[in-house]
This record gives structure tokens, C-alpha cells and sequence, in this order.
């Protein structure tokens, strides 16, 4: 109890000690002679969060009730497979992208505030994932939303704050069709704890069956929104590029899949995977799915700006997992979950090292990055190997995640769509190849014509390659012992 409540409070306690004992004016000096101390402290603050978000599980045996909002509304928290699983992803993401921002923030204004709401951050992802029922996780989703929204408008341009503004927009949006669906499922269910198989009474199945699928449906497109699924995937491809890179690490890998951890709960822990298998909107939300896979890997193809062309793909590569949720069987359960660990780690990978080229080279578009591999070698060969993982190619553990994805869906039984599933993803791996490869090709071998004489190596310090150092050698692990992995995400399947 005491660890999830500290790994929880103690970083939003933290970050505001920092926004209040390192204010900064709204405009004015950059960061300077006083960046130690608030290094040093942002450094400890993060590393005792991670201490308390790994010992919580090891001490939480049972659920407890914080507080109450209503007498029949409790805060509630309980600690369970799925929850580890995407815990697990945030803590090491946020570790990595939290000490490569003590280099990159360097010539950033306002790093206090930074540093503070990235902290506050860390404890709401920690509220998300350890909530024990659709009320707790609902608040802080909400509260997810607000603390992460300092992040994309940090720069102050006007393009970052109507950025913001839009992210903001389209997550309110999302949230407000989940609340709905909240309001009726209240009546609808002797409980709102997420309880594996789903808690819906069976009168009201049988009574008003038609109308609950309804409710799913719009609750699916609101929680869908945070994780950028079609129709309401525009704010990705804005917030990304101009937040910061490690902020956008953060967005990529960690903050959008509480749209996929909302997601799984309401499938599988509120509504039930037997009540919505086989009904419309199994099949519209698949549908949804691999439009959605599709046409990120395209819009990414084409895009010349280089974290905007990492935006598009994160767009894609998330519907890999929204996709497998929706064929509701064992294989594509497994296959998602795997795509949640695999898809973060290398994407937080390829951002960062999209934002160590931008930091050492001020380079941010595709066809400018001619000859860097010769100028940034580990740097572009992390980069090579984590796009070798987000392609899916062995030994990597996105070849996994699509392996059980593809297999659950040619078992899934589905009319047309157990075919086009794997059809869809095949095309979408071989786009990614087509927009991620090309700067491995040119990066290593510019051509004859490159100019050699100006070469110098350019490889950041190493605050901020040990990070991309680690980010980009766990997709390989996973993928190296994946009947391992597997089984620990079967028992979060199956509600052990």
C-alpha cells in the first residue's frame, strides 16, 4: 500500500517542489550556472519513483481504498499483471528520457518547469497504472492530459502553444465520450473494479444489450483518441515535433498507450471479451484499426520532417496493438502486449536519437541527413537496429509482437478481415522499411560525391547515448527470450 501511494504522490510532491524552488521567469535567461543543483535533484527525485513504482508490486498484495468521492465512488487502487506490464514500459522510459534531458535541456529555457511537470508526470503514469477501477483510472487520465500538456508548448513558440491547445482539444474530446459511457455503465454493473471476464450484470446484457454495445463503441473512440486511432489521430503528428525530443520520447512510447491501457480495461475488464466478440463493434473497431495502420505507415513515408515522419509511424504502429485487441483471442492479446513493451522501447529509441542528431547538428528533416552516419556512427547504428525492431525483424521483439498478431488473426474466424489483417500488416512493415532505412542507406553511404573534408565526429556525451544505449538493446532482449516474455503476458491475459 505505502509503495504505491509513494511512487504515486512522491514525484508530484517533487515536481512541484522544483516549479516552486527553481521558478524561472515566463521569458528570460536560458539555463546557466544554476542547472546543478536542480540536475542533481530531478536525478534523485527520478531514480527513488523508480525504486517505489518496482517495490510496489513486490509489497501490494491486496486493493485498498483511498478515499471516497461519493459513497459509492472510491479512489481505488489494486496492483495486477496488465498494470505491472505497462508500469514496467514507463519506468524505464521515463528513466532513460529523464537523464538524456540533462544534456539535451542544456540550451532549453525554463527547465525548472520542465523538469517539474515531467516529474508530476511520472506519478500520475504511476496512478494510471496501478488503478483498480474505472473511476480512479478515469481521474487520472484526466489528470494525464493536463500534466503532460506543459510539455508540448514548453518552447512557448506559437506553433507549440497552438499545438498544446490542440492536444488538449482532442484529449478532452476523447475523455468526455468515455465519460459518457461511464455515466451509463454505473448502472449497468454491481461494480466498477476491473475484474477480468468484465463486470456487466446480465439483466442489463439481455435488456439493454444493444445500447451497452453502443456505449463501448463510443467509450473505444474516446480512450482510441489518446492513442492517436483514426478518426482522431491528428494531434500526434502536431505535439510531436515541437516538443522536446525527450518529451516526445516520453508521448511516443509512454503517454499514448494509456489509451491503450484504457482500452484494455474497458475490453476486458468492464464490458467483457465475450460480450462484444462477434457484435458490430468488434468489427468496425478492427476496421478502424487497420485504416488506421495504413495510413500512418503512408502519411510517415512521405513526410519529410524527421520526428514528424516518427509521429505518422507511432500513429501506424499503435493501431499494430489496438488491432490485436480487437480480434479478442489468446494469440492477438499476447501479440499487443508484446507490441506495447516492443513498440516503446524502440520508439523512445529512435526519438532520442532523432534528438541527438538535432542537437548536435540542428538537422531536423529526412534529406538533410546525408553522411551522418559518418559523423554520428553509434548514434545511426542504434538508430538502424531499433528500425530493424519497429520493421519486425528477427531477433527483435517487434518480429514477435506481429508473429502472435498475424496468427491471431488468421485464427480469429472473421470473414475477409482474418486475411486482410496480416495483409495489411506485411504492407505496413514494408513502408516502415521504406521510411526508415533510407537514413541508415544515406547516413553510412553518402555517395562519391559527399564532401569527406569537413567530417567531424559529432556523438553527444554520454547522459545521452547510455540511454539510447539501453532503450535500444531491450527490444533485442525481449525478442531473444520472447517464450519468456510471452508467458508473463499470458498470465496478465488470463487475469493471474
Amino acid at each position: 500500500m505505502y509503495f504505491i501511494l509513494l511512487s504515486i504522490f512522491f514525484p508530484i510532491l517533487a515536481g512541484l517542489f522544483l516549479l516552486i524552488r527553481f521558478r524561472t521567469p515566463l521569458s528570460g535567461e536560458k539555463a546557466g550556472t544554476d542547472r546543478k543543483p536542480l540536475l542533481v535533484l530531478t536525478g534523485i527525485f527520478l531514480v527513488i519513483t523508480a525504486v517505489f513504482a518496482f517495490a510496489a508490486p513486490l509489497t501490494a498484495r491486496e486493493g485498498f481504498t483511498l478515499f471516497y468521492l461519493t459513497e459509492t465512488l472510491p479512489i481505488y487502487f489494486r496492483i495486477d499483471s496488465v498494470g505491472q506490464l505497462f508500469s514496467l514500459l514507463a519506468v524505464i522510459v521515463l528513466l532513460c528520457a529523464g537523464f538524456f534531458s540533462f544534456s539535451y535541456m542544456k540550451h532549453e529555457e525554463r527547465e525548472s518547469r520542465y523538469y517539474g511537470f515531467y516529474l508530476i508526470l511520472f506519478g500520475v503514469l504511476n496512478a494510471l497504472c496501478f488503478a483498480g477501477n474505472l473511476i480512479t483510472f478515469y481521474l487520472f487520465f484526466e489528470l494525464l492530459t493536463l500534466s503532460s500538456m506543459p510539455l508540448v508548448l514548453h518552447n512557448g513558440s506559437r506553433e507549440a502553444i497552438m499545438a498544446g491547445l490542440k492536444y488538449l482539444f482532442y484529449s478532452l474530446c476523447g475523455a468526455y465520450g468515455a465519460l459518457f459511457g461511464i455515466y451509463f455503465l454505473y448502472q449497468s454493473c454491481d461494480t466498477l473494479t476491473f475484474t477480468a471476464g468484465g463486470v456487466l450484470k446480465e439483466t442489463a446484457v439481455t435488456q439493454h444489450g444493444g445500447f451497452l454495445l453502443l456505449t463501448a463503441f463510443v467509450m473505444l473512440l474516446g480512450f482510441g483518441v489518446k492513442a492517436g486511432m483514426f478518426p482522431m489521430h491528428a494531434w500526434l503528428p502536431t505535439a510531436h515535433p515541437v516538443a522536446p525530443a525527450p518529451a516526445s520520447a516520453v508521448l511516443s512510447a509512454v503517454i499514448v498507450k494509456a489509451g491503450v491501457l484504457a482500452v484494455v480495461r474497458i475490453t476486458g475488464y468492464i464490458f467483457g471479451t465475450g460480450f462484444l466478440r462477434g457484435t458490430w463493434v468488434q468489427t468496425v473497431w478492427m476496421c478502424l484499426t487497420l485504416i488506421t495502420v495504413f495510413m500512418g505507415s503512408m502519411l510517415a513515408y512521405r513526410e519529410p520532417v524527421l520526428k514528424k515522419r516518427l509521429a505518422y509511424s507511432t500513429v501506424s504502429q499503435l493501431s499494430y496493438i489496438l488491432f490485436g485487441l480487437a480480434v479478442m483471442n489468446e494469440a492477438s492479446l499476447v501479440g499487443s502486449l508484446f507490441q506495447v513493451l516492443a513498440h516503446g522501447f524502440v520508439k523512445a529509441a529512435l526519438f532520442l536519437c532523432a534528438g541527438a542528431i538535432i542537437y548536435k547538428t540542428g538537422k531536423t528533416r529526412v534529406e538533410e541527413m546525408r553522411g551522418i552516419g559518418k559523423e554520428m556512427p553509434l548514434t545511426m547504428w542504434c538508430w538502424t537496429i531499433a528500425s530493424l525492431g519497429l520493421v519486425g525483424i528477427p531477433p527483435t521483439g517487434g518480429f514477435v509482437s506481429k508473429w502472435y498478431l498475424a496468427l491471431g488473426s488468421l485464427k480469429s474466424g472473421l470473414p475477409v478481415l482474418d486475411v486482410l489483417g496480416p495483409i495489411i500488416l506485411l504492407v505496413s512493415a514494408l513502408l516502415t522499411a521504406g521510411y526508415l532505412l533510407p537514413l541508415t542507406i544515406h547516413g553510412f553511404f553518402p555517395g562519391g560525391d559527399y564532401d569527406y573534408s569537413g567530417l567531424q565526429k559529432k556523438e553527444p556525451r554520454k547522459l545521452m547515448t547510455v540511454p539510447i544505449l539501453i532503450l535500444t538493446s531491450l527490444p533485442v532482449v525481449i525478442g531473444l527470450f520472447p517464450d519468456t516474455i510471452a508467458g508473463i503476458i499470458l498470465m496478465a491475459v488470463k487475469g493471474r
